[in-house]
């Protein structure tokens, strides 16, 4: 029972109490007075019918006593009469009624005993004593007149106990509404939602419950900034250049061993390399200092330049190294955007009085999807230095291979996808024992030509280029949809959204899907999360409406963001995936069991679930299972399957 229903309860238990003694003191108040009203009575009746009988009662009379005495008998007030003489003799006696004929409840009658005063008086004739007259007084009209009071002081009392009621309880919720916000506050702290209640109430008891609440929201909520920021300082010093605030040489270098050793879902690209020549004697005519400003500029430069696609690996290698790698597009557009860049970098140059065709060398190199990461850096870098040996500032492909096999594919693709023939694999989440499987994770694939099975990196670019992204998820989310409501599986499903799905869903057929009961607890949706980052407004009410449905929301590719994940506070997703690029390795890494230790306690004090991905051999599953991992997801479990063949 909630606190304000027992203030009432107990309020409404005092005036019962207090009720009932009034009640209980009024009716024995009143007993009494009737009582003596009932006595005063008799006595007066006793005392006429005395002086009226005497001479009957003298003569033994007894026919005119009967006729008097029955006379008054019949008015109903009165138990019994009876007229006696002297010697003892009965002359005459009423007979007394069996029952009390009163309007009262019965069981009122029964409860309250009334019993009748009997009054006497000596009769006299002639100065002698000849007899004596006894009335006994009814007690029904002391019952109908008792009742009638407290008939009417239950009225009044049931009548203002409800007036009283609505009133109490209606200033009882303005005075304790406070602590229904305190309520809400402690409750929202618990899911480490941080608020504050504004309306501060002016009853000193209150007030200071809920200035002490409103403290330890502020320092909780100040405890977990600074675990949140501490926890950034770490992965900002682990993987960000310090000067350019770009991905520093290991986590480039990871970063690309993700997407195309790992993953494969890069697709083909194209690789802009940047070598900045004779930067030690840069540094010695400009000083510290102002090399530091002209790294950044061009760190900011090359960002602007990869932030234009969606999917890229920006970084800097070395000290004069610097390296972007974006999903290819046309040759014409490409020279037009590298193009732009170069021209962008020369003015940074000339800033400084450095001349860019002697301190600037860009290879823009082609990368195939299945080409590994080692070799993507060092072509590119081969390349670049060999320009700025022949004092060549930029030096592009020769040709774009295979331009007609490339269209010829990009139709199939497209035609594939609207077509829905898709085809899906799966890889499972698998808890610490090492057997039980949390979820099944699923992963679109489409045949090629041959009818092979093609990996996601050969179609992802041009599902981006041709805003096929929401048709993609569409068809597989349907495809979930259908196996979830026709099979009895394993484990739950986990579709991956991409940004353009999410955003305006709410007139989205799509999500129609999703309002179904039979779903809740049996699908997963994931973002990634770049997509999280850039679209932050979207994600969070459609994180609350899946959490209304049932359907838990994780995120995919946690920590790979250098922008820190501060995030988790307003979006509070059900579990995240910690990115392959910062497993990998993880057992022969401290500072990377370190981080990933911060990242599980930051987490898990939001109650969140944390996996890791990518995760290939027992000694990275033993160590993330020491450091506090609740699953794992990789090769080690087996590469993805044919989703035909999922229990």
């Amino acid at each position: 029972m909630s606190l304000l229903n027992q203030l009432i309860a107990a309020v409404f238990a005092v005036l019962i109490g207090l009720v009932s003694g009034t009640v209980f003191v009024m009716s024995d108040s009143a007993k009494n007075m009737l009582l003596r009203q009932l006595e005063s009575h008799g006595q007066d009746t006793a005392t006429h019918l005395g002086l009226y009988l005497a001479p009957y009662i003298a003569d033994g009379d007894s026919a005119a006593i009967e006729a008097t005495v029955n006379a008054i008998f019949d008015s109903g007030y009165y138990q019994q009469i009876r007229v006696t003489q002297i010697n003892g003799d009965v002359l005459f006696t009423t007979p007394a009624p069996t029952s009390i004929q009163s309007q009262a409840p019965q069981w009122f009658d029964r409860l309250i005993d009334i019993t009748p005063p009997s009054m006497s008086q000596e009769v006299s004739f002639n100065w002698q004593r000849v007899g004596k007259v006894e009335v006994s007084g009814r007690p029904d009209y002391a019952y109908q007149q008792l009742w009638k009071g407290v008939e009417q002081s239950l009225i009044w009392f049931i009548s203002l106990a409800l007036m009283a009621v609505f009133a109490l309880s209606y200033l009882i919720r303005r005075i304790l509404r406070p602590l229904k916000r305190v309520e809400q506050q402690a409750a929202a702290l618990s899911n480490r939602q941080f608020i504050t209640v504004a309306e501060v109430p002016n009853t000193t008891e209150l007030r200071q419950v809920v200035e002490a609440m409103n403290k330890m929201v502020s320092r909780v909520q100040a405890m977990f900034n600074n675990q949140t920021h501490h926890i950034e300082e770490l992965h900002q010093a682990a993987s960000v250049d310090a000067v350019t605030e770009l991905a520093n040489l290991s986590a480039t270098e990871s970063l690309l061993a993700d997407w195309f050793d790992y993953r494969g879902e890069f697709g083909d690209a194209d690789c802009i390399f940047l070598h900045l020549n004779k930067l030690q004697e840069a540094n010695q005519s400009l000083g510290n200092d102002k090399t530091d400003l002209l790294l950044k500029s061009i760190g900011e430069r090359l960002k602007g330049f990869a932030c234009q696609h969606q999917t890229h690996v920006t970084g800097r290698l070395a000290g004069s190294d610097f390296i972007t790698v974006v999903p290819r597009s046309e040759e014409q557009e490409r020279k037009r955007e590298v193009d732009q860049l170069v021209s962008e970098l020369n003015q940074t140059l000339a800033f400084y009085q450095l001349d860019g065709i002697e301190h600037l060398s860009i290879a823009v190199t082609q990368v195939d999807a299945s080409s590994l990461a080692s070799h993507i850096i060092s072509k590119a870098r081969s390349q670049a230095y060999e320009q700025a040996a022949i004092d060549q500032q930029v030096c592009y492909p020769d040709t774009y291979a295979n331009g007609a096999k490339v269209s010829a594919w990009q139709t199939y693709v497209v035609d594939a996808i609207n077509q829905s023939r898709i085809s899906l694999q799966y890889q499972s989440v698998i808890d610490t024992s090492g057997v039980n499987i949390i979820h099944n994770e699923l992963l679109a694939r489409i045949h090629n030509q041959a009818g092979e099975i093609c990996p996601a990196a050969q179609f992802l670019t041009i599902v981006k280029e041709h805003n096929l992204a929401s048709a993609l998820d569409f068809a597989v989310l349907k495809m979930a949809v259908h196996a979830i409501r026709h099979h009895r599986l394993s484990g739950p499903l986990v579709v991956n959204l991409s940004r353009e799905t999410i955003q305006g869903y709410q007139s989205s057929a799509w999500f129609d899907l999703l309002t179904s009961k039979e779903l809740a607890g049996r699908l997963c949706i994931e973002v990634n999360e770049t997509t999280i980052l850039s679209d932050l407004d979207s994600i969070i009410p459609f994180r609350e409406r899946l959490q209304s449905l049932g359907i838990d929301f994780g995120i995919d590719n946690f920590g790979q963001h250098p922008a820190g994940f501060s995030y988790l506070y307003s979006v509070h997703p059900d579990y995240i995936k910690i990115d392959g690029s910062l497993v990998r390795g993880v057992d022969k890494n401290a500072a990377g069991q370190f981080f990933i230790r911060s990242l599980i306690a930051a987490a898990k004090s939001l109650e969140i679930t944390v996996f890791a991905e990518r995760v290939e051999s027992k000694q990275e599953a033993a160590c993330l299972n020491e450091i506090g991992i609740d699953g794992t997801q990789g090769f080690l479990h087996g590469k993805p399957q044919p989703f035909s063949t999922i229990d």
